[in-house]
């Protein structure tokens, strides 16, 4: 086995001379892009409103980091690519990491941070969904006179003895099913669910509340909940007609719905036989299932070619065309699956290893406020530059993992980056956009 203790590393000639490394660099950082994340905080006061939301027993006039700190400093890894919490034995050393949490000592332990998640309680996730709300509605410039609300489930899997652990059939593995809510590329809502639910439990009360605070903000906004023939559900769709909330919902295939459109299919299936070209339409019709109270408007998206008739259908309260709810509203719903799995894919939001199923929902919360942070980070600093539209994981390769060199005295602490990054334009005009007031 290699001696991981020596302290030089050999790498060989390059010509008459010798390639050695060594970690006696001093006071080096891999994360240059920290002072941006820091910015962004700052600007939006991210952490500071998770700190406030979060309960502290601990003993006032015995803590040595603060509830802010810690917060930052477990949200900027995040960002930077920690995931876990052992990463943070050495990363509490790092003079940038220091610096953009705003301390020029130690931080937070690893034990310090596993002892916050820990802790964790409902009032303290419940109050976290609500800080997403209101980095939500601070974001806005004016006044929208329309939000669309996209709800989604997805799976976390788990390989432990994690609470509330459940076999879930469809996903084939024990797992979690949380619940998100976007609006946009903004997250309003992630809730930690048990996977042996329906998994449209708890959509008509997250729905509500969000309503609800939207409306207190914004009383004339005009608010559309969308998703999946998963939240095709009658206290769903009933909540949204009293309360003047637009919905457009998919609607799950039955034999009932097939019997309405089959004539539309022989047509279609003539015109293919007839042409060899695929064939589609939009058509609408009003049907009620026998759960219903009433008949609803249902719009069903025909396809015919090789493989045979391929029909869709939604449910909506919607006015105008059926081509136009179907393409330009319904089918954008998958924009918020991109986001779900950048949320779990670039910032961890599956790291679900902890025993307490209320440690694992605050693992996941800050997972979705680290994307809060991204996503603002985005939206403030990088809106008219390459990285606009660049996922987390781009946005954190290109340009917050940039060598800098960190002098520190009594007057001043310099940040020399490196010389030949190669994106240190845009880095200036980000760090521009978030010195501006």
């Amino acid at each position: 086995m290699p001696n991981c203790t020596q302290e030089e590393m050999m790498f060989g000639r390059l010509g008459r001379r010798v390639i050695e490394a060594n970690f006696e660099g001093g006071a080096l950082s891999s994360d240059g892009g920290l002072m941006l994340l820091r910015q962004v905080d700052r600007r939006t006061g991210l952490s500071k409103a998770v700190a406030s939301a979060l309960h502290d027993p601990r003993k006032q006039d015995k803590i040595v980091h603060e509830m802010r700190d810690l917060v930052a400093q477990r949200l900027y890894a995040l960002c930077c690519g920690y995931e876990d919490l052992n990463d943070h034995a050495v990363l509490r050393n790092d003079p940038l990491m220091q610096t953009a949490v705003g301390r020029t000592d130690e931080l937070g332990s690893s034990p310090t941070l596993c002892r916050l998640e820990q802790r964790a309680t409902r009032a303290d996730v419940v109050a976290l969904n609500k800080v997403l709300v209101e980095q939500f509605i601070a974001s806005q410039e004016a006044i929208p006179e329309e939000l669309i609300l996209d709800i989604d489930a997805s799976d976390i899997p788990l390989h432990g003895d994690q609470e509330g652990k459940q076999f879930h059939a469809y996903y084939d593995s024990y797992c979690y099913l949380p619940l998100y809510v976007f609006c946009g590329k903004a997250m309003l809502g992630c809730v930690l669910r048990r996977s042996r639910i329906d998994g449209a439990r708890h959509a008509a009360a997250v729905i509500k509340l969000l309503v609800t605070r939207l409306r207190q903000a914004w009383p004339a906004v005009r608010i559309i909940v969308r998703g999946d023939s998963g939240f095709c559900r009658q206290r769903l769709i009933r909540w949204c007609e009293r309360n003047s909330v637009g919905y457009v919902i998919g609607l799950a295939r039955n034999a009932r719905l097939h019997r309405w459109v089959e004539g539309w299919e022989r047509l279609m299936e003539q015109a293919y036989a007839d042409s060899g070209i695929k064939q589609r339409v939009i058509r609408e019709f009003s049907y009620a299932a026998d759960s219903w109270d009433r008949l609803r408007r249902v719009i069903t998206r025909l396809e015919f070619g090789s493989q045979g008739a391929n029909p869709r259908f939604i449910v909506t309260n919607l006015e105008g065309t059926a081509t136009e709810l179907y393409d330009e509203m319904y089918c954008q719903r998958g924009e918020a699956e991109n986001r779900i799995k950048e949320t779990q894919l670039d910032l961890f939001g599956t790291r679900a290893s902890c025993h307490k199923f209320l440690a694992n929902w605050l693992r996941i919360l800050f997972s979705a406020l680290a994307y809060t942070l991204m996503q603002r980070l985005r939206e403030i600093a990088l809106k008219h530059t390459d990285l606009a539209k660049a996922t987390a994981a781009t946005i954190r390769v290109k340009l917050l993992k940039i060598g800098a060199a960190v002098i520190r005295n009594t007057r001043r602490i310099r940040i020399l980056l490196a010389s030949h990054h190669p994106l240190r334009d845009i880095y200036f005009i980000a760090a521009n956009a978030l010195a501006s007031p």
